[in-house]
């Protein structure tokens, strides 16, 4: 069985990004407002990662900020899951504190 997801970015004249959207068989149009898309997949021949980052020009900085610190907590919370490094994944934890705290968006 095949599932396909797709992200439909739509660019302005200037071929800034204006909408993001994602389509799938369970996905609503009504449910998700995308304002970033961060992708990463790995490519084990190259052993290398591949990277998409897309956000639309009205991102707000702030939400950005808040957007890299959920990021950052995934992968320490996959890290410790996939690896058992339970240490690299708090000092991981660790930093993403110290980011929060430098960009004042937990207080």
């Amino acid at each position: 069985m095949k599932k396909i997801l797709k992200f439909e970015v739509e660019l302005d004249e200037n071929n800034l990004p204006d909408n993001i959207q994602m389509v799938g068989d369970q996905v609503s149009d009504d449910e998700i407002n995308l304002k970033a898309l961060m992708i990463a997949a790995w490519d084990s021949h190259k052993k290398e990662t591949l990277r998409v980052d897309i956000w639309t020009k009205d991102m707000p900085v702030n939400d950005m900020f808040i957007l890299y610190h959920q990021n950052m907590m995934g992968m320490a919370t996959s890290l410790e899951k996939s690896t058992g490094e339970v240490k690299l994944a708090e000092a991981l934890k660790d930093y993403c504190a110290f980011f929060a705290e430098k960009t004042k968006i937990i207080g």
